[in-house]
């Protein structure tokens, strides 16, 4: 029995995917909230809770883009393709947010609110066009003899825009809890009264893209609702709606490291919620893994360089989050 190239290098993607959600998701829902924080203090402080680690966080988003054009060619072509301008802008505002992150602590105080704006519209448009992207991805694209047979707007749908909102509303949450875990005081109690309404709101938009999705799609209905799929996955939903309610009770209890870590294990939930619609498929809704897949020679060649590579980022980003752990003080920072 040989190896399946295709299979591991899927799982490889799907996992620098989960830990760019994960680790970059709250780094830009920071940028989320400053439009809620007024203070200069404690914005610094909010900045400063992830200055060590917020650049090493993308690192797996450059992971999944290359590791997709190396392995599966033509899903890289297709996406590339389909979904140009949005992952242009994504791109822009990832870059806009990196320069006002860098800039804002050296800019004197009379134009330091230029950068707030800055960081606060490049995380917003990142985003937002994640969410574009994602969106776009479900609602599936086209493919006729191997290139992409859609228009350039075709991203432009309610749904696609719709999983941009709630994405916005997703990070936010991550953004909250995690400076409910590392910030006090004032900036800790007006994070746990945020939580709270963005927990509620992104429950219901959860909801509605649970249902929106099968109703648009038979084929992903089929694939939820019929027997025995329909016992093996409803734990998946349920999960999800016990994570909220422990979310909720966990602000009521004002902890302070419960909420993020519930928070993740939803996200990770609606992540892999995503993957038991979509599989085996790399280009909903038609293209499989294998259909999509690079030869065995390309696979096996980058899959050697992969699993050299990848212990060393999580070693780093392991070390970088173990150092810098605790809270952020005001006055204190790293940049």
């Amino acid at each position: 029995m040989g190896i399946d190239l295709p299979l591991i290098w899927a799982l490889i993607i799907v996992f620098g995917v989960m830990m760019y959600v994960v680790m970059d998701g709250f780094d830009l829902g920071i940028g989320l909230l400053f439009f809620f924080v007024r203070d200069k203090e404690e914005r610094d402080v909010m900045m400063n809770t992830v200055a060590p680690v917020w650049d090493g966080n993308e690192t797996w988003l450059v992971l999944g883009g290359a590791g997709l054009m190396g392995a599966f060619p033509l899903a890289y072509s297709v996406v590339l393709s389909a979904l140009y301008l949005p992952i242009i802008f994504m791109l822009m505002g990832l870059i806009f947010r990196g320069v006002a992150f860098e800039f804002r602590f050296k800019a004197r105080d009379d134009k330091r609110h230029v950068w707030d704006k800055a960081f606060i519209g490049g995380s917003l448009v990142a985003t937002f066009f994640q969410g574009v992207v994602l969106g776009s991805f479900i609602n599936g694209l086209p493919v006729v003899d191997h290139a992409y047979a859609g228009g350039s707007l075709d991203w432009f749908s309610p749904f696609p825009l719709f999983c941009g909102l709630a994405l916005i509303v997703a990070y936010a949450q991550l953004g909250c809890t995690w400076l409910i875990m590392k910030t006090e005081e004032r900036l800790q109690e007006q994070m746990h009264n945020l939580a709270r309404p963005f927990a509620f709101v992104l429950l219901a938009m959860i909801i509605v893209i649970s249902l929106w999705t099968p109703v648009s799609h038979p084929d992903i209905a089929r694939r939820w609702f019929s027997l025995p799929n329909l016992i093996f996955f409803f734990p998946v939903p349920v999960l999800v709606l016990l994570g909220f309610l422990a979310v909720l009770r966990a602000l009521d209890r004002r902890a302070t490291a419960t909420p993020f870590l519930l928070t993740l294990m939803v996200v990770f939930l609606g992540y892999s919620g995503l993957g038991i619609s979509l599989w085996p498929n790399i280009i909903p809704p038609s293209v499989s893994l294998w259909d999509a897949a690079a030869p065995p020679e390309s696979q096996g060649f980058s899959l050697v360089g992969a699993l050299f590579i990848i212990p060393f980022i999580l070693v780093y980003s392991g070390w970088s989050y173990y150092v810098f752990r605790g809270k952020v003080k005001l006055g204190e920072g790293y940049h």
